[in-house]
């Protein structure tokens, strides 16, 4: 279905299981490449990309401790770590995907098979990823739902000693709901300011403090250059309320987006106990196959995960270790509209996800 018929459109690639498309009211929000090549050569940024075996950063590109003994990953940013190494889940072929539809829903489901010794991470896993698209009557040209759904399990047969492994998946999309070629004179909406302050690697300090100069349900406007953000903020700050997965937690709002010139709105719900917020910065993306350049804050990202760093940090650490017989879970939601009439108000609403 194209971005122009009657209702929203989303489209994926089984490389990273990567959201390509995100089409609203003939408006693509989210920034992608045209074609599967460009994605190989060009997505430094990780457009779209499913992020594991764990996003964020791993101080020093170190497992301190599991299975008994440390495991030293590939270093990918700086000493750390950054979002599963040089060669992470968002670069390798998924399997699928396979569709279901039912109850005004549609499901496609990917799936990876990430083996022991993956950039250094100990485990074979089973990875599925889930999106389901609302196409019910309740959702129109003006209205589009999309849920991921992530889960993780280790596989029956594993290496002598390997009984653990550490997991943090989310999912990478930048977006752009103004009119323009960056995301300036967008309004943003975090609902917590509570923070994990970070040393000169990006690593938390461990301790969770406000943000400074955001208030939690306070909207700002994203400028051409400032704010400048790219911190982890907290939903959860009592980390050992925090199952390994969350599913069955209810979802809830972490971000609300909204440009008066397009009519635009974004909402981002989670499980999760955080999110990444970036404003993109540090794109620098030259145009290829017919896919303009991006520069510097062409989208802005929201990142639902576990904490940075956890599995280094011992009051952190059980929400991303997956034991044999346990599952790994997870869920983001977008939600995105349009304006029937010239109401930008930025207040979000209660929606089924």
């Amino acid at each position: 279905m194209s971005a122009t018929d009657k209702k929203p459109t989303f489209s994926f690639l089984k490389q990273g299981a990567i959201i390509k498309e995100a089409n609203l009211a003939g408006h693509n929000i989210a920034l992608g490449f045209s074609n599967y090549q460009t994605y190989q050569t060009h997505n430094t940024p990780y457009f779209g990309e499913t992020i594991g075996r764990v996003a964020n950063r791993l101080q020093n590109a170190t497992i301190r401790s599991l299975n008994g003994r440390s495991y030293q990953l590939a270093a990918n940013n700086g000493p750390n770590s950054l979002h599963g190494g040089f060669i992470g889940w968002g670069k390798k072929t998924f399997q699928g995907p396979n569709f279901e539809s039912s109850d005004g829903k549609e499901t496609a489901v990917y799936t990876l098979t990430s083996e022991h010794g993956d950039e250094g991470y100990p485990g074979t896993v089973h990875c599925s990823v889930t999106y389901t698209t609302s196409t019910g009557a309740e959702t129109t040209q003006e209205e589009a739902l999309l849920t991921i759904d992530y889960e993780v399990k280790l596989a029956d047969e594993q290496p002598e000693g390997v009984e653990e492994t550490v997991v943090n998946i989310t999912n990478h999309s930048y977006f752009n709901i103004g009119p323009g070629e960056t995301i300036a004179g967008t309004n943003a909406t975090l609902r917590t300011n509570l923070h994990l302050p970070v040393d000169e690697h990006d690593i938390p300090t461990g301790n969770i403090e406000p943000y400074p100069g955001v208030r939690a349900d306070e909207m700002f406007t994203l400028g051409k250059s400032e704010p400048d953000i790219d911190r982890c903020f907290i939903l959860n700050p009592h980390p050992a309320t925090v199952p390994l997965d969350t599913r069955g937690l209810p979802l809830r709002s972490a971000a609300l987006f909204s440009h008066a010139e397009t009519g635009m709105h974004l909402e981002v719900f989670t499980t999760e106990p955080a999110f990444q917020f970036y404003t993109g910065k540090y794109i620098d993306v030259d145009a290829a196959d017919g896919t303009p350049a991006r520069r510097a804050r062409a989208g802005f990202c929201v990142e639902p995960s576990r904490y940075i760093n956890a599995v280094n940090v011992g009051e952190w650490r059980n929400m991303t270790v997956l034991r044999r017989g346990e599952i790994y879970g997870s869920r983001i939601a977008y939600r995105a509209w349009k304006d029937s009439g010239n109401n930008n108000s930025g207040e979000g609403a209660s929606v089924a996800l």
